[in-house]
């Protein structure tokens, strides 16, 4: 029987936050091996466990697998959270691609210098209440079903509810114009799974702080 996967990322987070999210909503338990400072990013580095010299890497399945995008993929095939056909797969795909690029809006926004915090934190409401969020919105209005993809909880149901709690975290009542992703969020946070990750003391991670903004640029020499 295979191990638990192994999750080697810093202690936040980051790229390596969709891939937790995504195992706790399958029901996997996993490890994690931090990076906590620059000396265990080279060690894995000259170890030859980075393909691309990069984390997140995760160790599943007797491969090392590096790229987010790749390491969901796997996850979501394995799981059944893919969708059933070809079509449902590239809507999931679809779906994934907007969440992701609102997610990394939010992700950058503590690490941007405070001159530009102000205006990119204005973007990001702008973009998500009008460019990301309605889309999800008319998804679930026209095809009146639970989840997004074939009515089935797949991939991108996890990766919009994790967008909508960090673009929460930003303004709290971003969902007020939009009734169905209130109840959507509702409907997927009860899921028993998902509701177990979203308890204190879960390996969910929390906002960057200053203190681990510190860490991380230290590690990455930005």
């Amino acid at each position: 029987m295979a191990g638990k996967p192994k999750l080697h990322y810093t202690k936040g987070r980051g790229k390596m936050e969709s891939i937790r999210w995504l195992l706790a909503a399958a029901g996997v338990e996993f490890e994690e091996e931090f990076v906590e400072a620059k000396e265990d990013l080279e060690k894995l580095r000259k170890d030859g466990a980075l393909l691309f010299q990069q984390v997140p890497m995760v160790e599943i399945d007797g491969m090392k697998m590096v790229q987010t995008r790749a390491i969901l993929s796997y996850i979501a095939g394995k799981h059944k959270l893919y969708g059933k056909d070809l079509r449902e797969r590239a809507l999931i795909d679809m779906y994934v691609e907007g969440t992701t690029d609102l997610m990394g809006m939010i992700m950058l926004l503590p690490f941007q210098p405070p001159e530009a915090k102000e205006k990119n934190f204005a973007l990001i409401i702008e973009r998500a209440t009008t460019r990301y969020f309605p889309v999800y919105e008319k998804v679930l209005k026209d095809h009146s079903q639970q989840f997004l993809v074939g009515n089935q909880f797949s991939w991108a149901d996890v990766h919009l509810l994790e967008a909508i709690l960090m673009a929460e975290e930003c303004k709290p009542d971003i969902l007020s114009p939009f009734p169905q992703l209130q109840a959507f969020k509702g409907r997927i946070s009860n899921i028993p799974t998902i509701k177990k990750f979203l308890q204190p003391g879960s390996q969910r991670k929390p906002p960057a702080d200053d203190k681990f903004i510190a860490q991380v640029k230290k590690i990455f020499n930005i």
